[in-house]
């Protein structure tokens, strides 16, 4: 603990900080000053919506020494399940990438983006999986499973976009940016074509308009800027509305500034674009000053339809529950993909069932032995 004759050294300390960082905010104010003119207002808009979750990994791993499984699942905001798969850090890749497969013709969401993307193995879509050869001979970090789930999530989307008819014009939201970094050379790019190309299909063969978002939780360009925009009052206007962040500020906010390098820079010097398939908004559903401003993505060919997309989205957010003003259709994806309490109770047992299925018979008590003998250490502090 603080000794109480510390803190006014402590408080003398960090007020001198301040004053000599204030420059960084007066620097930041600068920059969201012109914002504040770019302001435009929602209209609402009504349209089916439909959202894309992978479910969070820390509620899909499963753990019991030495065996690891996380469950790869996606869900729709309808409750549909669309990708279901569990893995492990020792899954063989091959195995895994023949799995998407059927003889020859894919089988799978992943298989058809694969099979469009003109790769057959999954560590040719992405670096960050291991070789079988790599997974014998060097020590692979498990957290390639997370990326097999985030691939997943992508080809749902493709799937979606791409080789779905609806019934309606409809706003598909995706958990998340429209960027990513786990896709090998520039096979994102290649990725953000086909959904172009799709989108495109469905307006001219189907008379269908496809709207693409991607709602993020938490933006480092809204962290970065937060403060200054609640001074500057920058979208504090008594009304939902929505603001386009230049690519500028966004480079400004990210370590690796080719994170916001969109399609636009082709052709410009320094990296190819690779990584970015939508441009940045900054959101408030909200009709009072001080509601929440959410970070969202909208697929860049469609930013000329942002008021549109916007107008879809209101009645949605309007609706948000538990989270308000946040994407309802988002929040019911997570509500069906969640595995928590019992659903992870089930699984669990699943995972002793299966573990015991492996041991001798003579060795099956040893599991239950130690079922029923948790380590004390867990409860210290309890």
């Amino acid at each position: 603990m603080l000794d109480p004759g510390e803190i006014p050294e402590l408080r003398a300390r960090m007020q001198e900080r301040a004053e000599q960082d204030r420059h960084i905010l007066e620097v930041l104010r600068t920059e969201v000053r012109p914002l504040k003119t770019a302001i435009r207002r929602i209209a609402p808009r009504s349209a089916t919506t439909m959202s894309l979750v992978a479910s969070d990994g820390g509620n899909n791993k499963i753990q019991f020494d030495p065996f690891l499984m996380q469950i790869v699942r996606v869900v729709d905001s309808f409750g549909q399940q669309l990708c279901l798969d569990v893995v492990s850090p020792t899954t063989d890749t091959d195995e895994l990438s023949g799995r998407q497969f059927k003889v020859s013709e894919p089988s799978t969401a992943l298989g058809h983006m694969m099979r469009a993307l003109k790769v057959e193995k999954l560590y040719e879509l992405s670096s960050a999986i291991p070789t079988p050869k790599q997974q014998k001979e060097e020590e692979v970090s498990p957290s390639w499973v997370l990326v097999y789930r985030d691939l997943c999530e992508w080809a749902v989307l493709h799937e979606r976009i791409c080789r779905t008819e609806f019934s309606t014009d409809t706003l598909l939201v995706r958990d998340g940016f429209l960027r990513a970094k786990i896709f090998s050379k520039s096979l994102f790019m290649d990725l953000r074509r086909l959904l172009s190309e799709g989108v495109e299909r469905a307006r001219k063969e189907r008379k269908r308009r496809l709207y693409l978002v991607g709602v993020a939780k938490h933006s480092k360009v809204l962290a970065r800027y937060k403060l200054a925009m609640a001074i500057e009052e920058v979208m504090a206007e008594p009304y939902p509305c929505f603001v386009r962040i230049p690519r500028e500020l966004e480079a400004k906010a990210y370590v690796w500034p080719e994170y916001a390098r969109g399609a636009e820079a082709a052709g410009e010097k320094g990296e190819a674009p690779k990584f970015v398939a939508g441009a940045m908004y900054l959101v408030k559903f909200g009709g009072n000053p001080r509601d929440p401003i959410w970070a969202v993505d909208i697929f860049d060919p469609q930013t000329s339809d942002d008021a549109v997309i916007f107008g879809h989205l209101l009645a949605d957010a309007l609706d948000g529950f538990p989270i308000p003003l946040y994407p309802r259709c988002l929040q019911k994806a997570h509500e069906h993909a969640a595995l928590v309490d019992f659903d992870m109770d089930i699984l669990e047992e699943e995972v002793f069932r299966a573990v015991r299925a492996v041991l001798p018979s003579h060795n099956a008590d040893a599991l239950d032995i130690l079922r029923f003998n948790p380590d004390p250490s867990n409860l210290r502090y309890e």
